[in-house]
């Protein structure tokens, strides 16, 4: 059973193998951070984390070893039960079970933007089992699976043929229609710790109409107007963020319009644009947040 040393703080974050395999030097700097804090901050593999009950109690078990709570838990998986599970444990957890839960499905997301009046452009709900016989929207519009990230899932429907395909590669049966009259290849992606934003990047792509910097884009710092930041702090003020990417669509006119918020996000396009050093600011505001 794992035992604390001294009075460190313990901490753990969790990954999928494979991408903490692909984000190996974003752990090592992230556990860097954490020992300047005075934190322990430990790597755990999902698949050889095992949660559960046992005689009433919850249980973690890891490597089949029953495991003592870590003081906080950073997780960077999608699986909403995990933030919740620990959280019931009451285990500090980044992102919380809300944020998990609410900004990985992306029709959930439209609904609360909605409710907030922040803009979207036109959306409709679809289901794989019940498609309509006739499309809300013009061609061309955007296809998306609401469990999608990282610009995977979203496909550009120009026609009949385009649709038939993309909808034979949706392994979801929840989807997402959205309008295409917004600056194709051109996103704005926003970084929130807790309540402050900490700076804005324009993502851009010349040759595919997702701006994701993994899919070939550039990116340059963004500067936001006092409109654009009044509007993302309705968002910041709804939840209780640990660290998320807020993404807006460029309108025709310039304006920002929602796009969705990345609760698993990296830092790699702020480093390139920026000497912020994101993950010190976020081990503080995780350390901060536990001591109170």
């Amino acid at each position: 059973m794992y035992e604390k040393i001294g009075e460190k703080m313990i901490g753990w974050i969790i990954y999928n193998e494979q991408d903490a395999n692909e984000n190996k030097r974003y752990i090592e700097w992230f556990i860097d951070e954490a020992k300047k804090e005075a934190i322990d901050l430990q790597l755990k593999l999902r698949h050889e984390l095992i949660i559960g009950t046992e005689n009433g109690k919850q249980t973690i078990l890891y490597q089949n070893k029953k495991m003592m709570k870590p003081d906080f838990v950073v997780i960077r998986t999608i699986e909403p039960f995990l933030q919740l599970y620990f959280e019931r444990m009451n285990i500090p957890v980044f992102n919380n079970y809300e944020t998990a839960k609410v900004c990985n499905d992306k029709a959930t997301t439209y609904m609360e933007m909605n409710a907030l009046q922040i803009p979207i452009v036109p959306t409709y709900f679809i289901h794989k089992a019940a498609l309509p016989e006739t499309m809300p929207l013009p061609f061309p519009f955007i296809l998306k699976q609401t469990n999608g990230r990282g610009g995977r899932e979203v496909f550009f429907i120009k026609n009949e043929t385009d649709w038939d395909e993309a909808i034979a590669q949706c392994t979801n049966h929840a989807l997402v229609i959205q309008s295409a009259n917004v600056q194709l290849g051109r996103d704005v992606r926003v970084f929130i710790i807790g309540k402050e934003i900490i700076a804005a990047v324009l993502r851009k792509n010349d040759t595919d109409f997702r701006a994701n910097f993994k899919l070939g884009g550039t990116a340059e710092r963004f500067k936001l107007s006092k409109r654009n930041e009044e509007m993302i702090m309705k968002i910041v003020e709804r939840f209780n963020f640990g660290l998320v990417g807020i993404d807006f669509l460029i309108g025709k006119n310039g304006e920002l319009i929602f796009n969705e918020i990345e609760d698993v996000v990296g830092s790699r396009i702020l480093s390139e644009t920026t000497d912020i050093n994101l993950l010190q600011k976020y081990v503080q505001f995780i350390k901060k947040h536990v001591e109170k």
